[in-house]
């Protein structure tokens, strides 16, 4: 994607420059002219330059091979021919809102620049012999150009003067958006720290184990670039370290920023961990330390450095000078009888930041008397080493150990106290102290029973007998579906009548059939080895074993598995070949011999564990091939891409699935053309889908979301990246996830936190309406050039979402015109409405707080989709929605063994449609007499399915109930049936139970005993059969 700059930000900062520098002469050196060399980019990491901020903080980007030139009237710029298009469009807001002329020099590729290096030198000779050229004397830039022009300078060497600290004090104070950047990394910087530095350093402590403190810096900064694994929804691309993490241990410590982490183990003592975060070139800093096992001293002394911290942040307000700072930490260590610490103090206790680590002009010394603005960032670092440890008899210790806090800070308006922005990682000492010594447990003082609650009456619930009308919505509810039953129990006998084969499908997959493979077409390929020993072909994918002298190949899709036993100083070696009756080599060759397993012994132990890996990793790449040939071999081929003369394009979008590739991921351009959709990623990526091959599209704005969606359902699936998947789906994050880091601190009257939510307002609704448009434009070509497919974009109904688990997680399900979706979160659900054969809502009970969901499709050999733990609360809603779309639905009070039902269904599809179809499923019908109960369907579950669907249940679902809501449930359907109470009557017995209850001294155990007793009693007289389904 084309580079833009944003002009209205570049003429706004370009005119604070200029009155900087016209206001304030003496911080410039008084300079008449600037001149800023870039010079070609580096491979430096860690590379920070007051040029290259001076770039970022004007354009947004870093322009290398680059002159600047301003004059008090013009502004040059030198640079390739690529660089100055993308400068173009700045030229005529510049000049109309700043005032400055912006004159461009473009070097072609021909052109080594020597001409254009004299026009500007002349144009600063003209200023005058004496005039003063601001430049960055500290820097030494190279490449051709700046060769040039450090040629060209050399006869007004004694005019040059350094202005850095004029762009120091122009790049101090953030505006609101460059905050929020420092407080995207200070977020990066305390949940790396909190959530993965400190529960890998615990890790290491209980596991007792040896980690490299250069293992433990790679493993932090891999995870700084990818913070989504730590639940930081940031883009990993404008995340970066801004130094190689320092981890340091073992009385080895050193506070400087250029630190690097050794190649000793982490060790169980003093333990300091510094990390440096970016987010989009803008810096933060964290430092914590960590101990164990120490002394009541340390604590102290600890605890005497958290509070001078604490002090030299709080001194860096609006208007107070940047050496209160240091004099406020001093103070506070004097005051603690800490006069030692102070003497190990280092000069500089912090210093400024912003996209440059380290700003010394901003250093926090007593020497800087410069003023603290609104917007500064700091660092607050307070470190001491050389402290000298406690003896402590039976633990080997080193000599010394160190402390060091160091935070992340801006300052406010108005002489409010500064923000801390990486107060997400906790410092204080219950925090960072950790005991490892054995101490016996002091007995726990027993528990003082708990005081008698006030006893309160029942509290009043609005019933659905009260609700007005209810009762005539639910009988049109029930009218409805009773006469959807004996239609779809007709549609369910005739699609299974007309054929089982087309139940079965069509669908065969196509791959590489084990008596096709030849491994070698003669014995002359075979190589030939010197030795008698197993040997991996790597080439042509075999293994070659020695049997009775020979060298016998067997290729790798012919072993099942391999086993491998030390036994002292040999090794055994047993290898399983495929062997079955179903075997395809076997069925092929019914008359021949196979061999089943081989068995090796060898002496060199070291060679059997090399061969036995080699033949695992061989086998498991060969089989992931073939079945990724399989699948591709399934696939359907799609027409070619036919690209369009009107093209519509939707920028900065991301695909789920996602293409693969190595590298960070980043995001493409949908483009949609005459017969299909192109998505264009980065590394000549791109993915293509064929309108003709879209079964349903969605449209999903973001709302209540971090994203807005366009999401697609196939026909025939396709492959992106590896994956075979139907579903494919773009998507913009609408807002970055920014936590606020100072709890509940902020009113919500604050102007910044208003001000930031409008922001997120006007993005989101700025993203929502381009997605609209581009999905307009798509609707009205579909609609012109495509109107056989009838394809139309399907906006989710979101007041008749619910929640639910259909697959790991709990999320928020909602019905389109024609499906079933939840798009956010992987992997997506897409259910389409016209697949559906019944829904089941399984354990539905009146004392119950969720329900599941059974969607049982038309296809019989697809399996059920069940949905979790839907709340009660949303049953009439689906049951309503259920209705309109006129599809039958049943209730039942437990879950049903579903494979086993369907498969006696496809069984015998006759029978099943003569005990009834699917009324077995009506807990209505089974529930007002006992005709259902006497004359028992062929196609109810057994007592076996019920057992097994009840361990399933049990087991591996954590919706159900547990057995004692069970045994009351089914309880009070006995009685219910026996006497055939009303609701009014239920509600009734349900209002004496509660008084009963709670007028009594009974413990809940005892109360449920005591009345499971009583109506066990009642149920003994009526000697009522056990209801079945």
């Amino acid at each position: 994607m084309a580079v833009q700059l944003d002009a209205q930000n570049f003429c706004a900062r370009l005119k604070l420059l200029y009155e900087s520098w016209k206001n304030s002469p003496e911080v410039w050196n008084d300079a008449s002219t600037l001149a800023i060399v870039s010079g070609s980019s580096s491979n430096d990491e860690f590379r920070y330059l007051k040029s290259v901020s001076i770039h970022l903080w004007l354009f947004g980007y870093e322009i290398p091979d680059t002159v600047m030139v301003l004059s008090p009237d013009e502004a040059h710029v030198l640079s390739t021919v690529k660089k100055i298009s993308y400068l173009k469009p700045l030229q005529s807001k510049c000049e109309s809102e700043v005032g400055i002329k912006l004159v461009l020099h473009t070097k072609s590729k021909s052109d080594d620049g020597a001409s254009m290096i004299e026009t500007l030198i002349s144009l600063i000779k003209g200023q005058g012999a004496k005039a003063r050229v601001g430049t960055l004397t500290k820097e030494h830039p190279t490449g051709k150009i700046c060769d040039l022009w450090m040629n060209g300078v050399g006869e007004i060497k004694e005019n040059l003067v350094d202005v850095s600290l004029g762009i120091a004090g122009l790049l101090a104070c953030k505006n609101s958006s460059e905050v929020v950047n420092v407080k995207k990394a200070a977020l990066l910087a305390s949940k790396v720290m909190k959530d993965f530095i400190v529960q890998k350093m615990e890790a290491i402590l209980d596991d007792d184990k040896q980690v490299k403190h250069s293992k433990l810096a790679a493993m932090t900064e891999n995870m700084v670039r990818d913070p989504q694994k730590i639940g930081v929804k940031l883009r990993a691309d404008n995340c970066d370290v801004a130094f190689p993490p320092v981890f340091q241990s073992g009385g080895k410590y050193d506070m400087k920023l250029t630190a690097v982490s050794d190649e000793d183990p982490l060790k169980a003592d003093a333990m300091l961990f510094s990390l440096g975060t970016r987010y989009s070139s803008y810096c933060s800093i964290i430092s914590r330390c960590y101990l164990v096992d120490p002394e009541k001293k340390m604590e102290e002394e600890y605890g005497a450095l958290l509070a001078a911290q604490e002090a030299a942040i709080s001194s860096l307000v609006e208007g107070a000078p940047i050496n209160s700072a240091r004099k406020a930490a001093v103070r506070v260590l004097q005051e603690k009888k800490m006069e030692f610490l102070v003497e190990k103090l280092p000069k500089s206790i912090g210093f400024g930041m912003g996209t440059e680590i380290r700003e010394t002009s901003l250093s926090l010394t007593e020497n800087n008397e410069r003023i603290v603005r609104p917007g500064m960032v700091f660092n607050v670092s307070l470190g001491v080493t050389g402290l000298e440890w406690p003896k402590k008899s039976g633990k080997k210790l080193p000599k010394e150990y160190a402390f060091v806090i160091a935070d992340t800070v801006v300052v406010q308006e108005g002489g409010k106290a500064p923000e801390v922005l990486t107060i997400g990682c906790p410092k204080t000492w219950n925090n960072v102290a950790y005991s490892l010594d054995d101490v016996e447990e002091e007995p726990r003082p027993s528990p003082k029973p708990a005081p008698k609650e006030e006893v309160l009456g029942p509290r009043r619930r609005d019933l659905r007998t009260e609700v007005p009308n209810y009762n005539n919505k639910e009988q049109q509810r029930k009218d409805i579906q009773n006469s959807l039953q004996e239609i779809k129990n007709q549609e369910t006998l005739q699609r299974l009548m007309a054929g089982k084969d087309a139940l079965n499908g069509n669908a065969t997959t196509s791959g590489r059939n084990i008596t096709d493979i030849t491994a070698y077409k003669n014995q002359t390929e075979i190589p030939n080895l010197g030795d008698l020993v197993i040997t991996v072909d790597q080439r042509n994918e075999c293994v070659l074993v020695p049997l009775l002298g020979v060298m016998v190949p067997f290729h790798v899709t012919t072993i099942k598995n391999i086993g491998h036993q030390v036994d002292g100083d040999h090794a055994h070696i047993r290898i399983n070949f495929y062997f079955s009756g179903n075997y395809q080599p076997a069925t092929k060759f019914p008359k021949q011999v196979f061999l089943k397993e081989l068995s090796f012994r060898t002496s060199n132990v070291k060679h059997g564990s090399k061969i036995v890996q080699e033949i695992k990793v061989l086998r498991s790449s060969v089989l992931q091939r073939n079945k990724e040939a399989a699948e591709r071999a399934t696939l359907v081929r799609q027409e070619k891409l036919m690209k369009g003369k009107r093209v519509f394009r939707l920028p900065d979008l991301w695909i789920r699935p996602s293409l693969g590739g190595k590298g960070k991921k980043m995001s493409g351009v949908l483009e949609a053309h005459h017969n299909g959709f192109r998505y264009n990623a980065p590394r000549s990526e791109f993915l293509d889908i064929m309108y003709r091959n879209i079964r349903f599209a969605f449209f999903q704005p973001a709302d209540n979301e971090m994203i807005t969606i366009l999401h697609f359902h196939l026909i025939n699936p396709i492959m992106v990246g590896k994956k075979k998947t139907k579903d494919v789906q773009f998507y913009a994050e609408v807002m970055d996830v920014v936590q606020t880091l100072e709890g509940s601190r902020r009113s919500a009257y604050d102007p910044d936190e208003i001000e930031e939510e409008q922001r997120e307002r006007d993005r989101c609704n700025r993203i929502n309406k381009e997605f609209q448009i581009f999905v307009k434009r798509v609707q009205e070509h579909w609609e012109t050039e495509f109107s056989d497919l009838r394809l139309e974009f399907d906006i989710p109904f979101r007041d008749l979402g619910f929640n639910g688990v259909p697959h790991k997680s709990n999320v928020f399900l909602m019905p389109t015109m024609n499906c079933l979706v939840e798009l956010v979160e992987m992997p997506f659900t897409v259910v389409a409405l016209e697949d559906i054969e019944i829904v089941n809502l399984e354990r539905v009970g009146f004392n119950l707080k969720n329900f599941d969901m059974a969607i049982v499709f038309k296809d019989f050999n697809r399996d059920v989709m069940h949905c979790y733990t839907i709340s009660s609360q949303s049953l009439d809603t689906i049951k309503e929605w259920l209705t309109q779309v006129k599809i039958k639905y049943y209730e039942t009070k437990s879950n049903l063994a579903w494979k086993n039902i369907l498969k006696k269904i496809m069984d015998d599809p006759q029978a099943f449609f003569e005990d009834g179809g699917w009324k077995f499923l009506d807990m209505d019908a089974s529930d007002s007499g006992d005709e259902m109960s006497e004359n028992n369907s062929e196609f109810q579950p057994d007592s076996d399915e019920m057992e097994e669907s009840s361990d399933y249940e049990s087991s591996d679902n954590e919706s159900l109930v547990d057995s004692d809501a069970g045994d009351s449930e089914a309880d009070s359907e006995e009685d219910a049936d026996e006497e055939g109470m009303t609701w009014d009557q239920l509600e009734e017995q349900a209002k004496r139970d509660d008084r009963e209850k709670q007028y009594t001294d009974d413990s809940d155990d005892e109360y449920r005993k005591r009345t499971q007793k009583r109506k066990m009693g009642q149920s003994m007289g009526g000697g009522k059969r056990p209801r079945q389904f």
